[in-house]
């Protein structure tokens, strides 16, 4: 077991406090002709001199972003208007983690790569033509050229590496020199739209395990976790709409605070036996109840088990794919850790991984003693085998053990965002979604419930996973509500890269496949070029989200409903393809479910099929 993906060795990316380097000369050269038109960097003459490095920083907690709201446009059009307030949308204060070193979520996952590539890109979306196409490389924009009114109006790449060269350690040295930026998976893609982003498929996952483990309901039982970030952040919510309790334990007071003044954890504990209190008295009323608890999860869990208490499900999402900005070493001060990951990150990462072994050591005592355990996805489990935990992979991660058959079918997380900034404008589509879906009890629960219960950050969005067959006719039916006027402005359509046919991560998404091809990742590479072709407004490729440098690629689309009818031919193309390549590559796999599925939908797969 201990050969399981190990991958390259490295020290993680360099980003907390936002500092990078770029060399002394880099002047800009402003080129214009028939196809460029962005200033590109002027080329420098090969030196390594130390002396010509110029530190210089991201952070500038001054500026303040958020995106322009109603119909008016200051762009061209609504396909460079939509890149344009979805990129500052990341950025909003209600949404990004660090939006004043243009952090969004996940250790540091950004939307651009500096201010100035920031500045640049929004006078380029402000200026590009419907016929020209924006070029976006880790953040920075590099070229505009010539294409075509149907071909996407921005290309985006993120962090990506050969992948001899795919190491956090040499991540972080051209993170130093500003070449490139971590965009995670949607916050470089200008796609986040918050915790919400995340809520349903944990809330899937929750009721799954439900349905597994305790005769199909959570109701009574809690679950422990860690981790209140971005992603984290999202599991107290969902474990309540499950009908469960759950403990979060996080090592940051402002992550806390965030979550209770948002609605997504009920209450803060102020230690382990409160808690365990709380815990007990939502029990015996009957009623679910999501605890905060300040602490670091490799001391907390531990002292869990040791007390002899169980959980029914325990899980994690703290930003274990990256040791030296996403994980609290044991024992540290969030100061201390603050200041010795910008003066020594490669101590902090031997830290954190030190205490990540405990971690998982705790996880793997639960999972022994029969209480249901899951990796969420942060690739904790492979920092703990890289430490030394043998058995890191004997718990599954949460794709295989709950996901995948609904991945067979296409289904994943359909995301949408009202632009005009109106509320009401995601309530219409809400209805519109059960009016075009009126026999699926579970997905009008989720629609009553998150209406009810979840908060948006920034411009109105919704998430619901939907599959192939039923995307293209929601977004059909957005584009007809803009073209009637019942919308207030257009909406784009987009999803996480975290979907069936967008992504591999063999220790995430695409964990023990029936056919061991968890490592082939041409498949998003095929996702991201039929998106491009089929007219995707925007398209991403990105490396390592998720779970860091090495271990993942991933596509990503957004597609503009603005009410034309060249948008709902486009929208038809992009949300029929789109999942359509997830069935694909799952029944290429050999999932009988996804066979049935590509047959049922009448799918041309001729290596496949036959």
């Amino acid at each position: 077991m201990a050969a399981r993906h190990p991958g390259p060795r490295g020290v993680p990316g360099l980003g907390g406090g936002g500092l990078l380097r770029l060399r002394a000369g880099g002047g800009v050269a402003c080129r214009r002709d028939l196809s460029i038109q962005v200033g590109l960097p002027a080329p420098n003459p090969p030196s390594r001199a130390a002396d010509q490095e110029t530190p210089v920083s991201r952070l500038d907690n001054a500026r303040i972003v958020r995106s322009p709201r109603g119909p008016a446009l200051s762009a061209k059009s609504w396909l460079t208007e939509a890149p344009l307030r979805m990129l500052m949308n990341n950025l909003d204060p209600e949404v990004a983690e660090k939006p004043g070193e243009l952090v969004v979520y996940g250790g540091i996952g950004r939307a651009a790569r500096d201010w100035d590539s920031f500045d640049r890109i929004v006078h380029a979306l402000k200026t590009l033509d419907g016929d020209r196409t924006l070029l976006v490389q880790s953040g920075k924009p590099v070229g505009v050229f010539r294409t075509h009114a149907d071909a996407p109006r921005v290309l985006i790449a993120n962090s990506n590496l050969v992948p001899r060269w795919a190491t956090w350690e040499h991540f972080s040295e051209l993170d130093r020199k500003g070449l490139m930026m971590y965009g995670q998976m949607t916050a470089g893609s200008w796609i986040y739209i918050g915790s919400q982003g995340i809520v349903q498929g944990t809330y899937e996952t929750f009721v799954e395990m439900g349905r597994q483990h305790y005769g199909g309901s959570l109701a009574g039982r809690w679950i422990l976790t860690a981790g209140l970030g971005g992603m984290g952040g999202a599991q107290p919510l969902a474990a309540t709409m499950a009908g469960a309790s759950c403990l979060a334990v996080e090592c940051r007071p402002s992550s806390i605070e965030f979550r209770l003044r948002t609605g997504y954890v009920d209450v803060e504990a102020k230690d382990l036996d409160e808690a365990m209190v709380l815990l007990e008295r939502a029990k015996a009323e009957g009623r679910p109840v999501s605890v905060a608890l300040l602490g670091n999860a490799a001391e907390v869990f531990p002292e869990i088990f040791r007390r002899g208490i169980r959980p029914d499900c325990v899980t994690d999402q703290t930003s274990a794919h990256d040791p030296v900005n996403g994980y609290l070493p044991g024992g540290w001060s969030v100061a201390e850790w603050e200041d010795r990951k910008l003066r020594d990150p490669a101590a902090v990462a031997a830290a954190a991984k030190r205490s990540m072994a405990e971690h998982v050591r705790a996880m793997l005592d639960f999972h022994r003693a029969g209480v249901p355990t899951v990796d969420y996805g942060n690739n904790i489990r492979q920092m703990a085998l890289e430490e030394g935990v043998g058995d890191a992979f004997s718990f599954p991660g949460f794709v295989p053990a709950y996901i995948r058959p609904l991945f067979c079918r296409g289904v994943g997380p359909f995301r949408w965002c009202a632009l005009s900034g109106d509320p009401e404008d995601i309530y219409r589509t809400d209805a519109k979604v059960k009016e075009l879906m009126p026999g699926d009890a579970h997905l009008h629960n989720w629609l009553d419930m998150a209406a009810k219960r979840i908060r948006f950050q920034g411009l109105p969005a919704r998430i619901c996973w939907v599959g192939l067959g039923d995307r293209h006719r929601l977004g059909l039916a957005f584009n007809e509500m803009v073209a009637r006027g019942e919308l207030k402005a257009p909406v784009v359509i987009g999803r996480d890269h975290l979907d069936s046919g967008s992504v591999a991560s063999p220790n995430r998404e695409t964990e023990a496949m029936r056919d061991g091809s968890d490592a082939v990742s041409d498949w998003p590479l095929l996702n991201a070029l039929l998106n491009c072709a089929s007219g995707a407004t925007w398209v991403s490729l990105h490396h390592g989200g998720g779970v860091g440098m090495g271990f993942s690629q991933h596509a990503g689309m957004v597609v503009v409903a603005d009410g034309t009818p060249e948008a709902a031919a486009r929208l038809e193309r992009v949300l029929w393809n789109d999942p359509a390549t997830g069935v694909m590559r799952h029944a290429d796999a050999g999932y009988p479910d996804a066979i049935d599925c590509a047959r049922a939908q009448g799918l041309d797969l001729p290596g496949i099929l036959g």
